[in-house]
């Protein structure tokens, strides 16, 4: 919760108490760039800290209340609230758009800073009560030029609409139904593969008809609200009791699997089978294509303890415990990364369609039988395992990427026979490159290329 668009958060500073904190700041952007690592900042320009007509005076509110937030029409003492914060900032004054712009452009002059993620961006598009992609907030923006060649990213909804698709062709957006098809294919979900296959593409059917490319799909299965990727196959549900809302706070429809037990175990057959399941989704987020976003912490098997909501936990629930860092994951994440930075077929620039086009660059579906999918197919309800073919005209490599998210092992019929093993889910799996076929375990993957 904001309280100075202007100021880095001291408590993340060893010297917040005395402005070193811009200092810093300002040393940590420099040692990233060094490193060729761009800085993203997440702003919160949606809300303040001040909450409703019930909450504290800090800032805003005390200068200019009616200016700076949004008021029901009926009853100016009342807040207009679309954030579910208590209070939503009046984006279309224009002191609340100056405060904005000005924040903006401090942090890329002053903070270098290479782009922005917007909280709730939504909300901040919105004229009177409607969604508005020519709203004041993204006009300026757009015609800003110190903005100009800066990366803008949009959490595209907020409590009262959700625009995943909506927002202008410079913009790429949180994609929140990548995040809820993947866990729903990963965990066996009857009717899943369809929309599963559109995620990996880079969602076509969300973006393609807009002439947007895949990277305007940020693509995510966690992030900081919700379970973390450990928690999300450890758990069927939510444990938020320490944060003193009865366990009511925090999403309930996680669309998560504990894999057969609730928490800690100690069976070693659920235990392996997490184990793959974390692998499964870190490689559908390294495979498709997009922007992939991965959780902090997820690349060492970070939990929570089954808190889906620990913004008001700075303590050991949600701190890294790097004693129990999980070392293979991690090596397990860095090869996929090592993987997509190296083949240009496994982080396409454009959609890509089936080789019937005659093109280079395209991706093919086979069932296990070695058929590719007829469009029946992709409405059945018992499928859950499919053959992905990935080829780019940049790349000397095509890729077949079997996945089987169901309950028993399944046999695929490869398209050729000259495919050798590249990474996969299953610690057993060991395709030799002379067979026809591989046996691909229950809840696993495994990339081969050839």
């Amino acid at each position: 919760n904001s309280i100075g668009f202007l100021a880095p958060h001291n408590e993340y500073s060893s010297a917040g108490d005395t402005g070193g904190q811009v200092d810093e700041f300002k040393s940590m952007v420099k040692a990233l760039h060094a490193a060729n690592i761009e800085v993203i900042l997440d702003v919160v320009y949606n809300h303040t800290a001040e909450g409703n007509h019930l909450g504290p005076t800090l800032s805003l509110k005390g200068i200019d209340n009616r200016s700076y937030y949004r008021l029901v029409e009926e009853d100016r003492g009342s807040y207009f609230d679309t954030t579910g914060t208590g209070n939503s900032l009046n984006v279309g004054h224009p002191a609340a758009l100056a405060l904005i712009m000005d924040s903006l452009r401090y942090w890329v002059t002053e903070m270098h800073v290479d782009g922005f993620r917007f909280d709730l961006a939504s909300t901040l598009t919105r004229q009177d009560s409607d969604l508005d992609k020519h709203s004041a907030f993204l006009d300026l923006v757009h015609q800003d030029p110190t903005l100009a060649s800066v990366k803008l990213i949009a959490e595209p909804w907020d409590t009262h609409g959700y625009q995943v698709g909506g927002f202008p062709a410079r913009w790429s957006e949180w994609n929140g139904k990548f995040r809820d098809d993947v866990r729903d294919f990963w965990r066996g979900e009857a009717g899943s593969l369809g929309a599963f296959a559109q995620r990996i593409t880079g969602s076509p059917d969300v973006y393609e008809s807009t002439r947007r490319p895949p990277l305007a799909s940020v693509n995510f299965v966690t992030a900081h609200d919700g379970f973390t990727l450990a928690d999300l196959n450890s758990y069927d549900d939510k444990h938020n009791d320490a944060n003193g809302e009865d366990n009511e706070d925090g999403e309930s429809d996680n669309r998560s699997w504990g894999c057969g037990a609730e928490g800690p175990t100690e069976d070693d057959g659920v235990l392996a089978l997490r184990a793959r399941q974390q692998r499964n989704h870190l490689a559908t987020l390294l495979l498709s294509a997009g922007v992939p976003m991965i959780l902090g912490g997820d690349e060492i098997g970070r939990s929570q303890h089954g808190n889906n909501n620990a913004y008001c936990q700075d303590n050991e629930i949600s701190w890294y415990d790097w004693a129990a860092a999980d070392r293979s994951l991690q090596q397990f994440t860095a090869d996929l990364i090592a993987l997509r930075t190296e083949h240009p077929a496994l982080r396409p620039m454009w959609f890509r369609h089936d080789s019937d086009s005659d093109a280079e660059t395209y991706v093919d579906f086979y069932r296990a039988d070695g058929e590719k999918l007829a469009d029946d197919d992709w409405t059945d309800d018992a499928a859950l395992s499919l053959l992905v073919e990935l080829a780019s005209a940049d790349d000397d490599s095509t890729f077949g990427w079997l996945v089987n998210s169901s309950g028993g092992a399944v046999e695929f019929t490869l398209p050729s026979e000259d495919w050798r093993q590249v990474i996969s889910s299953d610690p057993d799996q060991a395709y030799e490159s002379s067979g026809p076929s591989i046996l691909i375990r229950e809840h696993s993957f495994t990339l081969l290329a050839r």
